[in-house]
């Protein structure tokens, strides 16, 4: 009987796929009709060894693999039969059995004439050495077509640099994401413009700023086929800049444009992490126009963007002209000198400061509503949703006088005065009454303050969360709690450069185990960057020309944790509080009541005028203002989905994930594990699955760089393409994809296209 054919997609621009096995033109045909149109080479290595390369089109690799191995009608131990005879077939061409899938394919070429070359073309061409012009000079048209569809930069840089630990983090934290949920790590910055605004003078002052600014023209690599790396590297290009788009007054709607903005997907392998859009609220030159900028956490974070800001004023005025080259340091020098950074240090000091897996990490649940009074609107209820909600709260200018004053008197900042209400409120949520409990969330640290001279102006994604824990004693007074808070501020912020996930590793919990489920941020009161608009010289030089800025407004970006934070001092000198919450994990009216209550104890803090007050009397407060807290069991783990069919031989052998395909019972790939003896670990995820699903399942792998496969039955093969394509499009060298019909054939497909590991 016929051996089966089996497939291993090489996923890229161009995707090859290494087919084993007797190949039947008119299935192959059949195939190809049924997906839509590609310009496709074949390459013939032996009568049952052939790699189709798809050039260009928009052909699914995947759905391609799951047609071309279709089991006919027969039963699975006749398809597991008739494998080994295929491995004898291999043997007599002169190829190995375990023969490994080809780069760019080394035989002879078999071509067609255009778009949609049909198999039958091809399989004429079987026994003809070399590769028929016109074929060939189609297959290169058409890849350069996907070449320039794709936008990419005409000269492409080096491999580039391997990307900083918090990069990795937010690229993981994108690509793991649920299915349909808005991009995570996406902030957006807008303002209004007074007055005339020339398209093209401002398009110029940005592409000034680009050529001085190269982390506006770096991005993240595609890997090469011979690149060294697997995980994310930037690149910074010779030439690209933001292209500004303008919709004339009447052609949009404002909150439509602004969260169209937010959720159009950044392609992380072009140049340029920033998009500004451009909104005439009127007809005329003279304004108001709407300014969106949106960029992604993974290369700009909030004191990026207004550093670049800045320069763009600047550059505005002079009509495009600036002075000097590009900036020194760049984005490359911080990735250079993170390289060169001794972990020792923060090791020893993040052994004694990680959060105890014992931390209350989330507030309580609340069931009813906020505090009542003050301006503060009640907790809406209704129905779960999913996504991600919003809420905001403001605090008087003069009770924010008031509490930085007291912060002050005590030798703290304001943002520590926050971080001692947050942890007032997650101590109720622990049970203990008035106990001692320790509890856990993580700040947002600027990461500028380091030794890498000129750090403080540097445009790049050097922002990120700290861990930070304190034994909360209701019985100590307030202001101990305020100076805890402090020194731990003050230790971690020796370290800002370490990421939140390089602690997690050093701390060895499991991938499953978080160190904390809130972040706060505090935006400073004045100064650069976080100044409102440009420096007053240039304001008054843009007012000489009619010109106005309103103050620009941050939409903050969605993040993987549960609940953030983010205070800042409006135009009148009043603190805004802004929550962020993943519905999923925090209801709206939760994180509603968690917010009001920590605005509450913000007005309150400053009646401890001679800083003698307990902290019991702030949890006796809010236990009378917002009423008894339900108290919760600490968060559950959140597991990654991943089950495990076999471990790893040794370590860094790597993982092989199976996929399971539509229908699959949770026991499918049983037989895999019997036949398939390699060192890398085997797991699958419980059927049904999604991308996401799989994506979260290969999260620890992907953040430890161990090499992976994905292997599915037939029928898998489309949604595990999708999963490495996803990889790839996230910076990492994207996953081969095997996919066979049978037990048997899958494992020797796994041996042929399984990863090397590094040797344990």
């Amino acid at each position: 009987m016929a051996a089966a054919l089996t497939v291993v997609i090489a996923p890229g621009p161009a995707p090859a796929l290494d087919l084993r096995g007797p190949l039947d033109p008119d299935a192959l045909e059949a195939a190809l009709a049924a997906l839509p149109p590609s310009t496709h080479t074949l390459h013939r290595h032996s009568a049952t060894h052939h790699t189709l390369r798809l050039e260009s089109g928009d052909c699914p690799a995947g759905a391609l693999a799951d047609l071309l191995t279709a089991p006919p009608p027969q039963t699975a131990a006749a398809a597991d039969a008739a494998v080994p005879a295929a491995a004898a077939r291999d043997d007599e061409a002169g190829l190995p059995a375990e023969h490994p899938l080809p780069a760019h394919g080394t035989a002879s070429r078999g071509a067609g004439t255009g778009a949609g070359t049909t198999a039958a073309g091809a399989a004429g061409a079987f026994g003809v050495a070399g590769v028929a012009s016109a074929g060939t000079a189609t297959a290169r048209a058409g890849a350069a077509a996907a070449r320039a569809r794709r936008g990419r930069a005409a000269a492409v840089p080096p491999a580039g640099l391997p990307a900083a630990p918090r990069q990795r983090e937010v690229l993981l934290d994108a690509l793991t994401a649920r299915s349909g949920a808005a991009p995570l790590h996406v902030e957006q910055l807008h303002w209004r413009w007074y007055g005339p605004l020339d398209t093209r003078r401002f398009r110029d002052a940005w592409r000034a700023v680009a050529a001085q600014e190269p982390v506006l023209r770096a991005a993240f690599a595609e890997h090469a086929a011979d690149s060294a790396a697997a995980g994310p590297c930037v690149v910074v290009h010779p030439e690209a800049a933001p292209d500004p788009v303008r919709h004339p007054y009447g052609s949009a709607d404002w909150h439509s444009l602004l969260v169209g903005e937010r959720l159009r997907p950044f392609d992380l392998h072009r140049p340029g992490p920033l998009r500004i859009a451009l909104l005439d609220e009127q007809a005329g030159p003279a304004g108001p126009t709407r300014v969106i900028l949106t960029f992604h956490h993974a290369l700009l974070d909030g004191w990026s963007v207004r550093l670049l800001l800045r320069s763009f004023y600047r550059a505005y005025l002079a009509a495009g002209r600036t002075r000097g080259g590009e900036r020194r340091p760049d984005v490359r020098d911080h990735l250079d000198w993170l390289a060169r950074q001794d972990d020792t240090a923060p090791r020893a000091y993040w052994a004694r400061a990680v959060p105890p897996a014992d931390s209350r990490t989330l507030p309580p649940t609340a069931a009813a509503a906020v505090v009542a009074g003050r301006g503060d609107r009640p907790a809406r209820t209704g129905p779960a949703r999913t996504g991600h909600g919003r809420a905001r709260i403001r605090l008087t200018p003069g009770e924010a006088v008031r509490l930085r004053e007291w912060a002050a008197r005590h030798g703290a900042a304001e943002s520590t005065a926050l971080g001692a209400a947050w942890a007032l409120l997650l101590h109720r949520g622990t049970g203990s009454g008035f106990r001692p409990s320790p509890v856990a969330f993580a700040v947002a640290a600027s990461g500028r303050g380091i030794t890498l001279r000129g750090a403080a102006g540097l445009p790049a994604p050097l922002q990120g969360p700290l861990p930070l824990h304190v034994r909360v004693d209701p019985s100590a007074p307030v202001v101990r709690l305020l100076a805890d808070l402090a020194g731990a501020t003050l230790g971690a912020s020796s370290y800002e450069w370490v990421s939140h996930g390089q602690i997690h590793t050093w701390s060895g919990r499991g991938a499953d185990s978080e160190l904390t489920a809130s972040l706060l941020a505090f935006d400073p009161p004045a100064g650069p960057p976080f100044h409102p608009g440009p420096p007053a010289a240039v304001e008054a030089e843009l007012a000489e020309e009619g010109v106005q800025l309103g103050r620009p407004q941050a939409v903050d970006a969605y993040t993987a944790l549960p609940i953030s934070i983010r205070a800042h001092h409006d135009c009148e000198g009043g603190l805004v509080l802004t929550a962020v919450n993943d519905r999923t994990r925090i209801p709206d009216a939760e994180a509603e009541a968690a917010l009001g209550q920590t605005a509450l104890l913000l007005r309150e803090l400053p009646a401890d005028a001679d800083g003698t007050t307990p902290a019991r009397q702030f949890l006796r407060l809010l236990a009378e203002a917002a009423g008894p807290a339900t108290p919760a069991a600490p968060p559950a783990a959140r597991g990654t989905g991943l089950v495990e069919l076999r471990p790893a031989a040794h370590p860094g052998a790597g993982t092989v994930l199976l996929v399971p395909p539509p229908g699959a019972t949770a026991d499918c790939y049983a037989g895999v594990a019997d036949a398939y003896r390699g060192p890398q670990a085997l797991a699958t995820v419980a059927p049904p699955a999604d991308a996401a699903a799989c994506l979260r399942a290969l999260r620890p792998a992907l953040a430890a760089g161990e090499p992976l496969l994905l292997g599915g039955h037939s029928g898998g093969g489309q949604l595990a393409y999708e999963v490495a394509r996803r990889i790839g499009a996230h910076g990492w060298r994207p996953p081969p994809v095997a996919v066979a019909a049978s037990a048997r054939g899958l494992a020797r497909t796994l041996r042929t296209a399984a990863p090397h590991g590094h040797s344990g």
